[in-house]
C-alpha cells in the first residue's frame, strides 16, 4: 500500500480500488497515460520484493511474472468490477465483509481519509457516471450488501482473464486495436457483458486452491483492471 501511493505521487497513477491478498493483488486503475501503469507496477513490484528479500535474506522476484491487464469499460461494468474486488476475500471465505479486510480499497470508498488516500474519488465517481460522493458511496455501500445477502460474489473469470470486457461495440473497439494479435481470440456474451477472451485452453486449468486464479502460460499474481 505504501508503494502504491508513491506510485500515485510519482507517476500520477489513478487508482479506483484495490485488493492486496498474501501471493496477488487485485487493481483497478485509470489507463490515463501509456506509461504510468508500467512505470507504476515496476516500482510497485520491485520495492515489494527488495524489501521481502532484505527481511528473509534471498534473492529474486516477489511475483513469478508480469500483470495480466483487462480493459474495463465505464459505468456500470466499471462499477460491478469495483464491488467484485472488494468481495475478493468474501469469495475466498476469509472474511464475511470487505469492511474485515483492510489491505482493500472498500473502507476507504466509505470512509475516505483525510491523508494518504490511495483512491482518486473525483474520477471515479466520473468514471462511474455518478453525481456525487455522497451517491458513491450510497450505491457501492447497497450494491456489496446486496451481493453478500445474495451470495453472488461467486468468481467471475471474465473479469480477471479477458482482455476487455464491457458493451460488445467497447471489447469490439478494443479487439482492433489489438489487431494484428487478435488471432485465436473472440467475443463473448457473459451475463450483462461482453468479453474479448483468448482462447478455451488458456483457461479451466487445475491449479491448487492458492493458484486458482492464475493462467497456465503466465502465472499472473496481479490482475490489473482498467478503462
Amino acid at each position: 500500500m505504501h508503494w502504491l501511493f508513491e506510485a500515485k505521487k510519482r507517476y500520477g497513477l489513478q487508482i479506483f480500488n484495490y485488493t492486496i491478498t498474501s501471493n496477488h493483488i487485485h487493481l483497478l486503475v485509470l489507463d490515463s497515460d501509456e506509461n504510468v501503469i508500467p512505470k507504476s507496477l515496476q516500482l510497485v513490484a520491485g520495492k515489494t520484493a527488495q524489501e521481502y528479500n532484505q527481511r528473509k535474506t534471498r534473492k529474486g522476484a516477489f511475483w513469478d511474472d508480469r500483470y495480466h491487464a483487462t480493459a474495463i469499460e465505464t459505468g456500470k461494468h466499471l462499477f460491478q468490477c469495483l464491488v467484485y474486488i472488494d468481495l475478493n476475500m468474501v469469495r475466498n471465505g476469509v472474511v464475511g465483509h470487505p469492511s474485515q479486510w483492510v489491505h482493500s480499497g472498500y473502507n476507504e470508498i466509505q470512509n475516505p481519509p483525510s491523508r494518504y488516500a490511495l483512491i482518486d474519488r473525483k474520477q471515479l465517481i466520473e468514471c462511474c457516471d455518478l453525481g456525487s460522493d455522497e451517491q458513491l458511496r450510497k450505491e457501492h455501500r447497497q450494491w456489496v450488501e446486496e451481493t453478500i445477502e445474495k451470495k453472488e460474489y461467486a468468481r467471475k473469470p471474465e473479469l480477471t482473464e479477458s482482455l476487455a470486457v464491457g458493451s460488445k461495440a467497447f471489447v469490439e473497439d478494443v479487439g482492433k486495436k489489438l489487431k494484428p494479435n487478435l488471432f485465436g481470440k473472440k467475443i463473448k456474451k457473459i451475463d450483462s457483458h461482453y468479453a474479448l477472451r483468448e482462447p478455451e485452453a488458456t483457461y479451466n486449468v487445475s491449479f491448487e486452491y492458492e493458484n486458482e486464479l492464475l493462467s497456465p502460460e503466465n502465472r499472473f499474481y496481479l490482475d490489473l483492471n482498467i478503462k
